[in-house]
């Protein structure tokens, strides 16, 4: 002990913290000449002993960030000690590094305008915490890209088999039908589990507060699984509690999320005997209650040792249930946080081999005064329905997904016009009133932020007409998105006639009226084209007018070449995607005739009648050739 006092008296602890340690150590007045540092100045940094003594710290601070760091500098001169202020400082090679400081001013002890800065190289900690952020952003995307390409083809497989059973022909073919719904919704949960998973774990996942009645809800979810329940010969039933014939207010989505997962497996995990859903009023105060949701099965069980794990993520009881019975083993999980940030209560009983009960309890608001209609009143209200002759632009270029969303529409009486990119989108809102415009995000030409935010520039009515999006991009980031380029709503895909239902006459209360057509200038009936469309957009602009039919002139003949070459040759699938790329251009000079005739020629089955089908193609590309001729006739 004695030799380590004596050590300390004559400052040997000086030389190995302060000269030899691994922090930069600078000693500067306020003014910010640097008066001493100490070897890890060469050692980090690169200067030689001394070399920075006389300099002027704030010289070596990136030029950019110079004011910022001066202004900090001086606003630490009020303080005895400032802690982890992160700069960037040049060393000898030229390149920057990332330091950190602890200031200690002399001002307070010593009455002098100076400071000891012991300082810490971060540049490494810098780096990783750039990594990781790319590593976060590149995951949030790659979780936007997995939505928009699944829920794409999902949307058509799942709205095509709803549309088509309910024009059964056959029982078998209603099975079919039914065991293709039954799939999709399965894959939609999936992508569900992940996506929900990532937005629970950052923190992002926002709840709804809407009204519902569980006399809509759980019937509904108990047929999705009853086909299912019928091939296993199980029997699959539900119970109501009265007091439950209420509105609540809540976020009926994630409950239906909730109780899919769990009906879910209890009839995967069921093989023989029944399965009960019993919804009850657990407790009850004025303007609140908590419902009760019990999920009995006659199924395998859970042993004992397993119940603590089931919630965990990714886990399952054994792994030879992920092999017996597939999943992910995030549905419990997703389960039990969707419950938890509802402020809401999971337990679970189970004998092994007898069956398992799941309990829920979440907490709902009651909605007073107020009745919902159910789903099988919806149809009608006073014998009409409420999207009869509402006036809707469908703006999509999925050719499934525009044939769906037209289905649910023209089913409802609804007067539908249809736009394949924001372009044509904006051209038919200028020239007539809607009531609604329905929203891709993903087109070409213009996508659907760029179409809305034009949409809300122009004048009078047009530029407050509701725009819902639908698409399959479903994150909340997504969804910001959209409502900041002035959208009103968002519906995911896969939707159902009944999510656009609940949206637009619900959530939004659209309303139909009687469309107003803008006059447009008359053209001759001989005329091929009709640019009242450019005078309109360009303000009367000719330059900007003259330079579109140019362009036009010269870009199309070659478009036309093409498809006369890929049609001698049979080559029916480019033929296809060339008429697709030539139609916006005949839509922008006006050529409605010939336009329509391009939508026909894509329409065709060219490989059953080619002769024929070429025939009409040369037709069609005369006329096109034509209304070329006629351009170049008006520009010379």
């Amino acid at each position: 002990m004695r030799k380590l006092e004596q050590y300390i008296k004559k400052g040997g602890f000086y030389q190995s913290v302060v000269e030899d340690g691994s922090d930069i150590i600078f000693i500067v007045d306020f003014s910010g000449r640097i008066l001493y540092h100490n070897q890890s100045a060469k050692e980090t940094l690169g200067y030689r002993n001394k070399g920075l003594v006389g300099k002027t710290f704030f010289d070596f601070v990136p030029p950019s960030h110079q004011q910022e760091f001066k202004t900090k500098f001086k606003s630490i001169q009020r303080k005895a000690l400032t802690k982890k202020i992160e700069f960037q400082f040049l060393c000898y090679d030229k390149t920057y590094k990332f330091l950190e400081f602890n200031a200690i001013n002399l001002k307070f002890k010593q009455k002098l305008d100076g400071f000891i800065l012991d300082c810490r190289d971060i540049t490494q900690r810098k780096k990783d915490a750039e990594e990781l952020l790319r590593l976060q952003k590149a995951k949030e995307q790659f979780l936007a890209n997995i939505s928009h390409e699944i829920r794409t083809p999902i949307n058509g497989i799942a709205g095509l088999a709803t549309l088509l059973t309910t024009n059964q022909q056959s029982e078998d073919l209603s099975n079919y039908l039914t065991a293709i719904k039954y799939s999709a919704e399965n894959l939609k949960v999936i992508i569900n589990d992940i996506l929900d998973l990532s937005a629970i774990e950052s923190g992002k996942l926002r709840l709804e507060k809407i009204g519902f009645n569980l006399n809509d809800l759980l019937p509904n979810l108990i047929s999705t699984f009853s086909h299912q329940a019928k091939e296993k010969r199980i029997e699959l039933r539900y119970t109501i509690d009265p007091e439950l014939n209420t509105i609540l207010v809540g976020d009926p989505v994630r409950l239906n999320q909730i109780l899919i997962n769990l009906i879910g497996n209890a009839v995967k995990f069921t093989n023989f005997g029944h399965i009960e859903v019993n919804a009850c009023l657990e407790n009850k105060k004025q303007n609140s209650c908590w419902i009760r949701i019990d999920v009995i099965d006659t199924g395998v069980g859970i042993p004992q040792d397993k119940l603590d794990t089931i919630f965990e993520s990714f886990s399952q009881a054994d792994a030879s249930v992920t092999r017996r019975y597939g999943g992910t083993g995030l549905g419990l999980t997703i389960v039990k946080q969707l419950i938890e940030i509802q402020k809401g209560k999971i337990k679970v009983d189970s004998v092994e081999h007898q069956g398992s009960v799941f309990t829920v309890t979440i907490p709902y608001q009651i909605r007073q005064g107020e009745n919902r209609i159910k789903n099988n009143e919806r149809k009608t209200l006073k014998g009409i329905h409420p999207g009869k002759n509402l006036s809707i632009l469908l703006v999509e270029d999925n050719d499934i997904n525009r044939l769906y969303a037209k289905s649910i529409l023209k089913n409802w009486d609804s007067e539908i016009d249809d736009a394949e990119n924001g372009m044509i989108a904006l051209e038919k809102v200028r020239t007539k009133q809607y009531d609604v415009v329905l929203m891709d995000i993903q087109m070409p030409i213009m996508d659907g932020y760029e179409t809305t935010r034009a949409i809300r520039q122009m004048d009078g009515a047009q530029a407050t007409i509701p725009i819902i999006a639908l698409t399959a991009n479903a994150t909340k980031t997504d969804v910001e998105k959209c409502l900041q380029a002035g959208m009103n709503a968002f519906l995911p895909k896969p939707f159902t006639p009944e999510d656009l239902f609940q949206k637009l006459f619900y959530e939004l209360k659209i309303k139909a009226k009687e469309p107003v057509i803008t006059a447009s200038a008359e053209q001759p009936n001989a005329t091929l084209y009709d640019l009242n469309y450019l005078h309109q957009v360009s303000g009367g602009n000719k330059e900007f007018i003259n330079e579109m039919v140019s362009t036009f002139i010269q870009s199309i003949p070659e478009l036309l070449r093409q498809i006369e070459g890929e049609t001698e040759a049979k080559n029916w699938a480019r033929v296809k995607a060339l008429l697709h790329q030539l139609k916006p251009s005949f839509i922008l000079m006006g050529a409605q005739a010939v336009k329509d005739e391009i939508v026909l020629a894509e329409e065709l089955t060219f490989e059953n009648e080619s002769e024929k089908h070429s025939q009409t193609l040369r037709n069609l590309l005369t006329k096109c050739n034509q209304v070329v001729a006629s351009l170049a006739g008006i520009s010379s």
